[in-house]
């Protein structure tokens, strides 16, 4: 990141940018603080501060409970009923979360997105320890978060703007793994279903399958592929009219490999419906691991250590307390490939 860049961002001369950062005169209160929020939102990083600035990162031992009233880290939700613990994905992540910072003897304060906003209206920045973020946060909240300067860890989601620590589910690796199985049984027309866009985690499980199929030579689907374009639709109508579409034009594979296990199940039900059963005429995978999307057949599938991906964040959170300035981390946790009842070999 440049101070042109800056500049070009708030619309200023890098002259401008270069006299706010360095804490000489010459530019306006106003402006010096957009530049400087800006700056920080973009990652850039602010050297040889003069000695009457507010230290921007402050070194804490997360372990002793020697930071005074600073004792409280935030979690952050996307969505309200993310809360439930027992709510498959994003509650098991919340819960580890949340037992972890409790067992450290950490107070915990949940917000979700919507009643969030305003956050360091309705929170109080220098009292909290950190925050961690499930899910998909939008980028006006997380530069808010970030020009409070309260040290956070985002599970599952990040943004290029925003530089942080991040911790993922190690999905491209994850998937390179299943469709190799798949390729190895046989299986050589093969369809991805699921939004690419929808999440950094989905994006990465496509990229996973693309890398195979065009390893192996095998043709890629359309660059228009309804089954990768769903957008905020009903998601069950969406895939029984695409599935409907397939079998009209004799054109189903020998295997849908779907982003997530909610998307498998859907797909099961629909290929049931329509007399064509699971593996034998059409196989299915999914991802996750959800037990509480399994109610039909056993799944083959990819399990994602949810409980792990929690207790990694408040580890992560734990190390950028104790070192402010070192560079930021993305762990990748590794999957299982759980083989069951919805594949079969060509």
């Amino acid at each position: 990141m440049t101070m042109q860049q800056i500049a070009d961002q708030v619309g200023v001369s890098k002259f401008a940018v270069s006299q706010a950062l360095s804490g000489k005169n010459g530019v306006s209160e106003e402006t010096r603080t957009k530049i400087i929020q800006t700056a920080s939102a973009l990652g850039y990083r602010i050297s040889n501060p003069s000695p009457s600035d507010k230290p921007l990162k402050q070194k804490v031992d997360f372990d002793k409970n020697n930071t005074g009233d600073r004792n409280t880290v935030i979690i952050l939700m996307p969505n309200v009923r993310f809360q439930d613990s027992k709510s498959g994905f994003w509650g098991k992540i919340v819960f580890s979360v949340s037992t972890e910072l409790e067992n450290l003897g950490k107070r915990i304060m949940m917000l979700t997105e919507q009643n969030a906003e305003g956050l360091t209206k309705i929170i109080n920045p220098d009292a909290i320890l950190g925050l961690i973020g499930v899910g998909y946060i939008a980028r006006p909240l997380l530069l808010e978060i970030r020009n409070s300067q309260i040290p956070f860890v985002l599970v599952d989601h990040e943004d290029p703007l925003i530089p942080c620590d991040s911790v993922f589910m190690n999905n491209y690796d994850a998937f390179r793994k299943l469709t190799t199985h798949l390729y190895s049984l046989g299986h050589t027309h093969m369809r991805f279903v699921g939004p690419p866009a929808y999440s950094r985690s989905f994006h990465d499980r496509w990229l996973g399958f693309r890398m195979i199929l065009e390893e192996n030579g095998l043709s890629l689907p359309p660059s228009d592929d309804p089954f990768i374009a769903y957008e905020e639709k009903e998601a069950y109508e969406w895939l029984e009219k695409n599935v409907d579409l397939l079998i009209e034009r004799e054109q189903l594979p020998t295997v849908f490999v779907c982003a997530n296990d909610f998307f498998a199940n859907m797909m099961i039900e629909i290929l049931q419906q329509r007399n064509l059963k699971v593996p034998e005429d059409v196989s299915v995978t999914g991802f996750d691991n959800a037990e509480d999307n399994n109610d039909l057949l056993q799944l083959t599938t990819v399990h994602v250590p949810n409980p792990l991906l929690g207790i990694r964040a408040v580890e992560v959170l734990q190390q950028r307390l104790k070192h402010p300035d070192r560079p930021f981390e993305k762990v990748l946790i590794s999957g299982e490939l759980l083989l069951r009842q919805t594949v079969r070999k060509i």
